[in-house]
């Protein structure tokens, strides 16, 4: 090996560790995700409970919950992109439960021509998952609350518009027999998980970085012979 060789030979083994690495590292994020989407699984399937008093976002996060009362006709519209329907309305109703509690919740969505059909108030018994979602990001336009147009389920506000406690039910199952609104159900499938493509990612420029430095030691030991 000549001298030329030696630094391009650092450079070469160095970066070959540092993509392995992380490599390594997405995987043991991925055992992490997995267990995480486990676990939640688990909770979703459990059976529902009454709502807690004072739910916490961390620790309650996916409970199911069972409620019975009157879903109001007081409610907010948040735009969505639904699979392979496009553009819909999110609906977020005051839900006044029979023990005097009044709640958030996310019925499902409407077509877009739906928006300002009137949606009259039913008694129903419930069952959904609490949740506290995470639809803002720096892209995402104010909400049009004038308009009652909103790009976010931002559940302090919408509880201070509807005049509800700030928490939110995603409704999975109601005995209302000709709902007029289409229950968008939370899964995992939902929850990013891409450590596994990340991985293969750092894996893959690892082997090229191993390539490109075992040609250029060739290239040097060509040019030195």
């Amino acid at each position: 090996m000549t001298r030329r060789m030696i630094v391009p030979l650092i450079f070469g083994i160095a970066g070959v560790a540092i993509l392995v690495w992380l490599g390594n590292w997405q995987m043991q994020r991925l055992a992490w995700k997995e267990a995480i989407l486990a676990e939640i699984d688990a909770r979703m399937a459990s059976a529902p409970a009454p709502v807690p008093a004072a739910p916490a976002p961390d620790a309650d996060r996916f409970l199911p919950v069972t409620a019975s009362g009157t879903i109001t006709e007081d409610e907010v519209h948040v735009l969505v992109s639904v699979k392979q329907v496009g553009p819909a309305y999110r609906v977020i109703s005051r839900f006044e439960t029979d023990g005097g509690r009044a709640l958030l919740l996310d019925r499902g969505f409407i077509p877009t021509d739906a928006k300002d059909a009137k949606r009259d108030a039913v008694d129903a018994t419930i069952i959904g998952l609490l949740h506290w979602p995470d639809d803002r990001n720096s892209s995402t336009p104010d909400n049009d609350t004038a308009g009652n147009i909103w790009f976010a389920r931002d559940v302090d506000e919408m509880a201070d518009a509807l005049g509800t406690e700030p928490i939110l039910i995603i409704l999975d199952q109601t005995s209302e027999t000709d709902p007029s609104v289409t229950p968008l159900p939370l899964d995992t499938t939902g929850i990013p998980n891409d450590h596994l493509e990340y991985a293969i990612t750092w894996y893959s420029l690892a082997v090229i970085w191993a390539g490109m430095t075992l040609y250029l030691l060739w290239r040097i030991k060509r040019r030195d012979s």
